[in-house]
């Protein structure tokens, strides 16, 4: 017999920007009986702590601001525990593993979803956890019968936590590169969160991997993880001829940047190979630019793409590629409570890899 749902638990809630969001231990929890059609309560067992939510929580102007009060996270796992009455629910039980990512919802009929850019559809925007509706960090959480996740067999709880953002938004880059097995792919930030899921997306993708990045520590992390090559741009002398000598002397026919600095995304304009490929996935605040000048684009033929976590095939594909063994996120398991110290912890830059909390 499925154990009782609490009426309420711990939910951490942000009430201004700018401030630590505080630990309610009472938290009301929505019973089975309140719960709309295409609605699901899922208890969550872990949730990620990204860079992202240290942004919602400053009240970074982004292209609009989270709606407070908030529960913010937008990654986390656990069990369903309650479904709304009358939902489509597909194959969809009570008692399923699942994933909560960033989008709780989208219609799933637009042109935008129709095309598989799910982050586009207008109902994901006014529907994403930990921004504009509750996310996880709590222990319970109201999500979307269409819309959260199945976790594979073969990967924990805890492993599969960081793949519903930082590995499905790395393995999308990777998949909308337009690059080939053996192609050349450069990685900035390549020992971070994000980074180092990059590598090894695009190593059991057939790349060839260059990692950018700085100190001995991050070097053999991603040389462990496969990277071929390694620049360091804070010894480099000359980052475009270094990145391009360690490219068969063209450049990558791929950028991945992963970094959230403005720097990297107009060194890589440089360094591409001709008819290469820029992918901008980290989020650089203070107004950041891209300033090349566009005959440079023109004579290059370059492309310049955007891309913002993925669909729910993406996800689905970065999850048994993980579950295979092919990718391991490098990770922290501590508490709920602590999550403001984490946030002091990712801007000191102490963090390596990923941090999620227990629930």
């Amino acid at each position: 017999m499925a154990a009782p749902i609490p009426q309420t638990a711990k939910a951490l809630v942000l009430n201004d920007f700018g401030e630590g969001y505080v630990l309610k231990e009472d938290y009301p929890v929505k019973q089975p009986s309140e719960l709309a059609p295409g609605e699901c309560l899922v208890k969550l067992e872990y949730s990620g702590v990204c860079h992202s939510d240290l942004h919602i929580q400053k009240g970074d102007d982004w292209t609009r601001r989270a709606k407070l009060p908030l529960i913010g996270g937008h990654e986390g796992v656990g069990r369903v525990v309650a479904i709304g009455e009358h939902s489509d629910v597909g194959t969809l039980k009570i008692g399923d593993r699942v994933g909560v990512k960033w989008i709780a919802d989208a219609c799933l009929r637009c042109e935008m979803c129709r095309k598989g850019f799910e982050s586009c559809c207008p109902l994901s925007f006014v529907r994403s956890h930990g921004f504009t509706v509750h996310g996880t960090f709590a222990q319970y959480v109201v999500s979307y019968v269409k819309y959260v996740t199945p976790i594979p067999e073969g990967i924990d709880s805890a492993a599969a936590t960081p793949i519903l953002c930082a590995g499905m938004t790395v393995y999308k880059a990777l998949k909308q590169a337009n690059v080939r097995i053996g192609d050349w792919v450069s990685i900035s930030g390549a020992g971070g969160g994000l980074g180092h899921l990059a590598i090894q997306y695009a190593v059991a993708m057939g790349l060839r991997v260059l990692a950018i990045d700085t100190g001995e520590a991050k070097k053999q992390l991603c040389l462990k993880l496969g990277a071929e090559k390694w620049v360091d741009f804070r010894e480099s002398q000359d980052l475009i001829k270094d990145v391009q000598a360690a490219t068969d002397g063209l450049g990558p026919q791929a950028a991945i940047i992963a970094a959230g600095d403005e720097r990297p995304f107009n060194q890589a304009l440089r360094y591409l190979r001709f008819t290469g490929t820029l992918v901008a996935v980290g989020m650089p605040g203070g107004g950041a630019t891209l300033n090349a000048p566009v005959t440079l684009l023109i004579a290059k033929s370059l492309t310049i793409l955007g891309s913002a976590i993925g669909n729910r095939q993406d996800v689905s594909e970065a999850l048994q590629i993980a579950a295979q063994g092919k990718v391991k996120c490098q990770f922290e398991v501590r508490q709920l409570s602590e999550v403001n110290q984490i946030f002091a912890d990712m801007e000191a830059g102490k963090v390596a890899g990923r941090v999620i909390v227990q629930l």
